[in-house]
C-alpha cells in the first residue's frame, strides 16, 4: 500500500479503536479490558492476510469497509 493510504487507513483505525474503546466483550486472556486498536489491525490482518501496510492499494475500499464492519460488530 503507499504512503497516503496507510496513513489514511491507520488514521481509520484510530478513531474506530477509540469508537470501540470500552465496547469489546470481556475476555479471560485480557483481565484488565481489550485493546480496541490492536483488535481492528489484528482483525485486518486475519482477513486481508497481510498487515494493514501491506494489503495491495487495490484493496483499499475493502479495508475501510471491513474496519467499518468492525465498528458496528464489535466482537
Amino acid at each position: 500500500m503507499n504512503q497516503e493510504n496507510k496513513k489514511r487507513i491507520w488514521k481509520v483505525i484510530q478513531e474506530a479503536g477509540d469508537y470501540l474503546d470500552g465496547q469489546l466483550p470481556n475476555h479471560p486472556n485480557h483481565p484488565k479490558g481489550r485493546n480496541p486498536y490492536a483488535h481492528i489491525a489484528i482483525c485486518v490482518k486475519n482477513k486481508f492476510r497481510a498487515s494493514y501496510k501491506d494489503v495491495p492499494d487495490e484493496k483499499y475500499d475493502e479495508v475501510l469497509k471491513y474496519i467499518d464492519f468492525l465498528k458496528q460488530n464489535p466482537s
